[in-house]
Protein backbone atom coordinates (compact mmCIF):
# COMPACT_ATOMS: atom_id res chain seq x y z
CA UNK A 1 0.00 0.00 0.00
CA UNK A 2 1.09 3.68 -0.85
CA UNK A 3 0.92 5.99 2.13
CA UNK A 4 0.93 9.72 1.80
CA UNK A 5 3.80 11.29 1.88
CA UNK A 6 5.51 12.39 5.43
CA UNK A 7 6.25 15.90 5.75
CA UNK A 8 6.03 19.19 8.76
CA UNK A 9 2.81 20.64 10.20
CA UNK A 10 4.57 23.70 7.83
CA UNK A 11 4.58 21.63 4.65
CA UNK A 12 1.22 20.45 5.61
CA UNK A 13 -0.35 23.89 6.54
CA UNK A 14 1.18 24.96 2.65
CA UNK A 15 -0.09 22.09 1.16
CA UNK A 16 -3.92 22.56 2.52
CA UNK A 17 -4.27 25.89 1.73
CA UNK A 18 -3.26 25.22 -1.23
CA UNK A 19 -6.15 22.70 -1.84
CA UNK A 20 -8.24 24.76 0.24
CA UNK A 21 -8.41 27.17 -2.92
CA UNK A 22 -9.66 24.53 -5.08
CA UNK A 23 -12.02 23.42 -2.93
CA UNK A 24 -13.94 26.35 -2.39
CA UNK A 25 -13.35 27.10 -6.32
CA UNK A 26 -15.75 23.80 -6.17
CA UNK A 27 -18.18 24.47 -4.00
CA UNK A 28 -19.38 27.97 -5.76
CA UNK A 29 -19.08 25.84 -8.60
CA UNK A 30 -21.10 23.32 -7.38
CA UNK A 31 -23.32 26.31 -5.56
CA UNK A 32 -24.02 27.49 -9.62
CA UNK A 33 -24.71 24.41 -10.80
CA UNK A 34 -27.38 23.66 -8.17
CA UNK A 35 -29.18 27.24 -9.10
CA UNK A 36 -29.03 25.84 -13.37
CA UNK A 37 -30.61 22.99 -11.54
CA UNK A 38 -33.22 25.04 -9.87
CA UNK A 39 -33.76 26.88 -13.02
CA UNK A 40 -34.76 23.52 -15.21
CA UNK A 41 -38.37 23.76 -16.39
CA UNK A 42 -40.60 21.07 -15.44
CA UNK A 43 -42.62 18.09 -16.86
CA UNK A 44 -46.59 17.78 -16.47
CA UNK A 45 -47.56 14.16 -15.06
CA UNK A 46 -50.45 13.13 -16.88
CA UNK A 47 -50.24 9.09 -16.90
CA UNK A 48 -51.58 7.50 -13.44
CA UNK A 49 -49.34 5.41 -11.76
CA UNK A 50 -50.53 2.96 -8.82
CA UNK A 51 -48.25 1.98 -6.45
CA UNK A 52 -48.71 -0.55 -3.58
CA UNK A 53 -47.30 0.63 0.07
CA UNK A 54 -48.15 -0.22 3.60
CA UNK A 55 -51.71 1.37 3.15
CA UNK A 56 -52.54 -0.32 0.00
CA UNK A 57 -52.92 1.41 -3.25
CA UNK A 58 -51.41 4.85 -3.87
CA UNK A 59 -51.06 7.11 -6.75
CA UNK A 60 -48.14 9.49 -7.41
CA UNK A 61 -50.05 12.28 -5.65
CA UNK A 62 -50.43 10.20 -2.53
CA UNK A 63 -46.65 9.48 -2.04
CA UNK A 64 -45.99 13.20 -1.36
CA UNK A 65 -47.98 12.89 1.79
CA UNK A 66 -49.05 16.09 1.26
CA UNK A 67 -46.07 18.01 1.14
CA UNK A 68 -44.58 20.41 -1.94
CA UNK A 69 -41.87 17.76 -2.99
CA UNK A 70 -41.33 14.36 -3.68
CA UNK A 71 -37.71 12.37 -3.81
CA UNK A 72 -37.64 8.84 -5.10
CA UNK A 73 -35.15 6.53 -4.82
CA UNK A 74 -35.68 4.07 -7.82
CA UNK A 75 -34.11 0.92 -6.16
CA UNK A 76 -33.36 -2.34 -7.99
CA UNK A 77 -35.32 -4.94 -7.08
CA UNK A 78 -37.19 -6.68 -9.81
CA UNK A 79 -39.94 -8.85 -9.70
CA UNK A 80 -38.40 -11.96 -9.92
CA UNK A 81 -35.58 -11.53 -7.57
CA UNK A 82 -35.52 -12.78 -3.78
CA UNK A 83 -33.00 -9.72 -2.47
CA UNK A 84 -32.95 -5.92 -3.26
CA UNK A 85 -29.85 -4.69 -4.80
CA UNK A 86 -26.84 -4.65 -2.43
CA UNK A 87 -25.35 -0.89 -3.42
CA UNK A 88 -29.24 0.28 -3.84
CA UNK A 89 -29.05 -1.16 0.01
CA UNK A 90 -26.20 0.42 0.95
CA UNK A 91 -27.70 3.68 -0.70
CA UNK A 92 -30.72 3.65 1.81
CA UNK A 93 -28.74 2.86 4.25
CA UNK A 94 -27.16 6.16 4.60
CA UNK A 95 -30.58 8.25 4.19
CA UNK A 96 -30.75 10.17 7.21
CA UNK A 97 -33.91 10.78 8.97
CA UNK A 98 -36.26 12.55 7.24
CA UNK A 99 -38.21 14.88 9.54
CA UNK A 100 -35.20 17.40 8.29
CA UNK A 101 -36.80 16.76 4.63
CA UNK A 102 -40.21 16.93 5.77
CA UNK A 103 -39.24 20.28 7.88
CA UNK A 104 -38.74 21.76 4.03
CA UNK A 105 -41.76 20.79 2.55
CA UNK A 106 -39.91 17.33 1.30
CA UNK A 107 -41.23 14.04 1.10
CA UNK A 108 -38.66 10.84 0.59
CA UNK A 109 -39.60 7.52 -0.97
CA UNK A 110 -38.02 4.31 -2.51
CA UNK A 111 -39.54 2.59 -5.37
CA UNK A 112 -38.87 -0.79 -6.77
CA UNK A 113 -40.81 -3.29 -9.08
CA UNK A 114 -40.39 -5.60 -7.16
CA UNK A 115 -44.07 -6.68 -6.00
CA UNK A 116 -44.26 -5.32 -2.41
CA UNK A 117 -44.80 -9.10 -0.53
CA UNK A 118 -41.26 -9.31 -1.85
CA UNK A 119 -40.50 -5.45 -0.18
CA UNK A 120 -42.35 -5.97 2.87
CA UNK A 121 -40.03 -8.90 4.13
CA UNK A 122 -36.45 -7.50 2.62
CA UNK A 123 -37.20 -4.12 3.98
CA UNK A 124 -37.73 -5.67 7.87
CA UNK A 125 -34.89 -7.27 7.53
CA UNK A 126 -32.90 -4.47 6.70
CA UNK A 127 -34.72 -2.53 9.51
CA UNK A 128 -35.51 0.34 7.44
CA UNK A 129 -38.52 2.93 7.76
CA UNK A 130 -38.61 5.41 5.02
CA UNK A 131 -41.16 4.79 2.89
CA UNK A 132 -40.90 2.36 0.13
CA UNK A 133 -43.45 1.25 -2.40
CA UNK A 134 -44.60 -1.52 -4.99
CA UNK A 135 -44.35 -0.10 -9.01
CA UNK A 136 -45.13 -3.44 -10.57
CA UNK A 137 -47.66 -3.72 -12.99
CA UNK A 138 -47.07 -0.40 -14.06
CA UNK A 139 -44.69 1.84 -16.60
CA UNK A 140 -43.39 4.10 -14.19
CA UNK A 141 -40.01 2.39 -14.19
CA UNK A 142 -39.84 2.07 -17.56
CA UNK A 143 -40.77 5.88 -18.08
CA UNK A 144 -38.29 7.05 -15.75
CA UNK A 145 -35.98 4.97 -17.39
CA UNK A 146 -34.57 2.48 -14.39
CA UNK A 147 -36.13 -0.34 -16.29
CA UNK A 148 -34.26 -0.59 -19.36
CA UNK A 149 -33.36 -3.14 -22.42
CA UNK A 150 -29.59 -3.38 -22.52
CA UNK A 151 -28.65 -5.76 -25.47
CA UNK A 152 -32.19 -7.01 -25.62
CA UNK A 153 -32.09 -8.30 -21.96
CA UNK A 154 -34.26 -6.20 -19.12
CA UNK A 155 -31.74 -4.20 -17.08
CA UNK A 156 -32.36 -2.40 -13.52
CA UNK A 157 -30.27 0.38 -12.87
CA UNK A 158 -30.21 3.48 -9.64
CA UNK A 159 -31.57 6.63 -9.83
CA UNK A 160 -33.14 9.43 -7.75
CA UNK A 161 -36.21 11.74 -9.40
CA UNK A 162 -37.47 15.05 -8.06
CA UNK A 163 -41.33 15.86 -8.53
CA UNK A 164 -43.27 19.00 -7.47
CA UNK A 165 -46.92 19.49 -6.59
CA UNK A 166 -49.31 22.09 -7.45
CA UNK A 167 -52.21 21.09 -5.24
CA UNK A 168 -53.42 17.98 -7.45
CA UNK A 169 -50.96 18.33 -10.85
CA UNK A 170 -47.51 16.79 -10.32
CA UNK A 171 -44.93 17.68 -12.13
CA UNK A 172 -41.19 15.92 -13.10
CA UNK A 173 -38.37 18.26 -12.42
CA UNK A 174 -35.34 16.39 -12.03
CA UNK A 175 -33.66 12.52 -12.56
CA UNK A 176 -30.11 11.26 -12.49
CA UNK A 177 -28.89 7.70 -12.57
CA UNK A 178 -25.78 5.91 -11.97
CA UNK A 179 -22.72 7.87 -11.30
CA UNK A 180 -25.14 11.21 -11.21
CA UNK A 181 -26.01 9.34 -7.32
CA UNK A 182 -21.98 9.63 -6.15
CA UNK A 183 -22.11 11.83 -2.86
CA UNK A 184 -26.09 11.94 -2.57
CA UNK A 185 -27.88 10.81 0.62
CA UNK A 186 -27.67 13.81 3.18
CA UNK A 187 -30.46 15.79 3.58
CA UNK A 188 -28.75 19.07 2.13
CA UNK A 189 -27.69 16.92 -1.16
CA UNK A 190 -31.02 15.51 -1.96
CA UNK A 191 -32.42 19.27 -1.39
CA UNK A 192 -30.00 20.59 -4.02
CA UNK A 193 -32.19 18.27 -6.48
CA UNK A 194 -35.28 19.54 -6.07
CA UNK A 195 -36.81 22.75 -8.17
CA UNK A 196 -36.82 24.73 -4.34
CA UNK A 197 -33.82 23.66 -3.09
CA UNK A 198 -32.60 24.34 0.03
CA UNK A 199 -34.96 27.57 0.79
CA UNK A 200 -32.35 29.66 1.68
CA UNK A 201 -31.88 33.31 1.12
CA UNK A 202 -28.73 33.27 -0.89
CA UNK A 203 -29.79 30.67 -3.13
CA UNK A 204 -30.91 31.70 -6.89
CA UNK A 205 -33.19 32.13 -8.33
CA UNK A 206 -34.33 34.31 -6.06
CA UNK A 207 -38.44 33.71 -3.90
CA UNK A 208 -38.21 30.20 -2.95
CA UNK A 209 -36.98 30.22 0.23
CA UNK A 210 -40.00 30.75 1.58
CA UNK A 211 -42.08 28.43 -0.61
CA UNK A 212 -43.41 25.66 1.90
CA UNK A 213 -44.16 28.59 4.28
CA UNK A 214 -41.85 28.71 7.10
CA UNK A 215 -38.50 30.51 7.80
CA UNK A 216 -35.46 30.33 5.67
CA UNK A 217 -32.53 28.00 5.81
CA UNK A 218 -30.94 27.45 8.85
CA UNK A 219 -33.26 29.25 11.38
CA UNK A 220 -35.72 26.21 10.95
CA UNK A 221 -33.04 23.70 11.80
CA UNK A 222 -34.42 21.43 14.78
CA UNK A 223 -33.61 18.10 16.75
CA UNK A 224 -35.98 15.82 14.73
CA UNK A 225 -37.75 15.05 17.54
CA UNK A 226 -39.10 18.92 17.53
CA UNK A 227 -40.31 19.40 14.76
CA UNK A 228 -43.77 20.05 13.98
CA UNK A 229 -45.81 18.81 11.08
Amino acid sequence: MTLPKIVSSEEWRAAREELLVKEKAATRARDALNAERRGLPMVEIDKEYVFEGGDGKAALLDLFEGRHQLVVYHFMFAPEWDAGCRSCSAFLDQIGHLAHLRARGTEFAAVSRAPYTKILPFKARMGWTVPWYSSYDSDFNYDFRVSVEVDDEPCERPGVSCFLRDRDRVFHTYSTYERGLDGLGSTTTLLDLTALGRQEEWEMPRGRASAVGAPAGSERIRYHDEYEE
